[in-house]
C-alpha cells in the first residue's frame, strides 16, 4: 500500500511539469501557425530594434545632431536626401522618427511592465487574503476608477515635470487597477484548487503558495494583459502630447511629432502622416498580437 502510494505522487508531481511544458508547446506551435500574428510579433520586433539600435548609429556611425536646424531646410519634401523630408526647422523627419519611436515605445513598455508588476502584486494579495484586504482594495479601485483617468493624467502631468521618466511613472501608478482586478478574479478560482490546498496541507507558506503554486498560473493572462496595455500606452502618451502634456521639446516622441505637425499641415502634410502611421501601426500589431495570444494560451479557443 505505500508503494502504491508513493508510486501515484510520484507520477502526479511529475504530470505537473509535463503538461505544463506541453502546454507552452502547443501555444508555441499555434502562434507559428498564426500568420497574422507572427506578422505582428515580427513588426514589433523590427521597430523595436530599429528603434533602439537607430540612435545608436546615428550618432556614433553618422555623426548626426537630430536637433540641428537650417532654414534653408523648411518643408523639403521626401527625396534622397531627406527620405521622409524635413520640418519647420530644417530637421530630417526620418531621423526624429526614430528617436520618437524609441521615447514611445520605452514609455510604452516600461509603464506597462510597471502598472503589471502593481497590478499582479496587489491582485494576488487581495484575492489569495481576501477578508479586510480585498474588501480595502476592492473599495480603492472603485474609487480610483469612479474618477475619468484622463482628469487624474492631466493633474498628475501639470504637477509633475512630463519628462519620459516621469510620464512612465505617472502611467503605471494609475493604470494597475484593471489588471489587478483581473488577477485577483484568477486568484480567487486558483486558491480553492486542489493541488493549492494539498501544498496547504503540507504546510506550505503562504509565500511559496502563492509564487509556486499560483503566479505560474496566471502566467498567460499576464502576458496577453501586457500585450493590450502597451498598445493602450501609446495613445495615451499621444493624448496628453496633443494636449501638450506629454513630452515635451526637443525630445521627440510620435505624439508631440503628430501634435506639432498640426501646425504646418498647409506647408508639409507628410509632417502629419509619418508619425501617424507609426502610431496606428505600432498600436494596431500590439492588438493583434495580444489577440492571438489569447487564442493560443486559452485552449478553448484553439482550432
Amino acid at each position: 500500500m505505500a508503494e502504491t502510494a508513493l508510486s501515484s505522487t510520484n507520477v502526479t508531481r511529475l504530470s505537473a511539469p509535463l503538461k505544463q511544458r506541453y502546454f507552452w508547446q502547443d501555444a508555441v506551435h499555434y502562434i507559428v501557425r498564426d500568420r497574422l500574428t507572427m506578422l505582428s510579433l515580427i513588426g514589433l520586433v523590427i521597430l523595436t530594434v530599429g528603434c533602439i539600435v537607430g540612435p545608436i548609429i546615428i550618432e556614433n556611425v553618422l555623426h548626426i545632431d537630430i536637433n540641428r536646424t537650417s532654414i534653408a531646410d523648411r518643408y523639403e519634401f521626401p527625396g534622397s536626401e531627406h527620405l521622409l523630408g524635413t520640418d519647420n526647422l530644417g530637421r530630417d523627419q526620418f531621423y526624429r522618427l526614430i528617436y520618437g519611436g524609441q521615447i514611445s515605445l520605452g514609455i510604452a513598455y516600461f509603464a506597462s511592465t510597471l502598472s503589471i508588476l502593481i497590478g499582479v502584486a496587489l491582485g494576488m494579495l487581495a484575492g489569495f487574503y481576501g477578508g479586510w484586504v480585498d474588501d480595502f482594495l476592492i473599495w480603492f479601485i472603485n474609487t480610483l476608477e469612479s474618477i475619468p483617468s484622463i482628469f487624474l493624467l492631466l493633474i498628475a502631468s501639470t504637477i509633475w515635470s512630463p519628462s519620459p521618466t516621469v510620464l512612465i511613472v505617472i502611467l503605471a501608478v494609475f493604470g494597475w487597477a484593471s489588471t489587478c482586478r483581473l488577477i485577483r478574479g484568477e486568484v480567487l478560482s486558483l486558491r480553492e484548487r486542489d493541488y493549492v490546498l494539498a501544498a496547504r496541507a503540507l504546510g506550505a507558506p503562504n509565500l511559496r503558495l502563492m509564487i509556486h503554486h499560483i503566479l505560474p498560473n496566471v502566467v498567460s493572462t499576464l502576458i496577453v494583459s501586457l500585450t493590450i496595455s502597451a498598445g493602450t500606452l501609446i495613445l495615451i502618451e499621444s493624448g496628453l502630447s496633443f494636449l501638450g502634456l506629454g513630452v515635451q521639446a526637443p525630445i521627440p516622441s510620435w505624439g508631440n511629432m503628430l501634435t506639432d505637425s498640426r501646425t504646418y499641415f498647409a506647408k508639409g502634410t507628410y509632417l502629419v502622416i509619418w508619425p501617424g502611421i507609426c502610431i496606428a501601426t505600432t498600436v494596431l500589431f500590439f492588438y493583434v498580437l495580444g489577440d492571438g495570444l489569447r487564442d493560443a494560451l486559452d485552449p478553448r479557443t484553439r482550432k
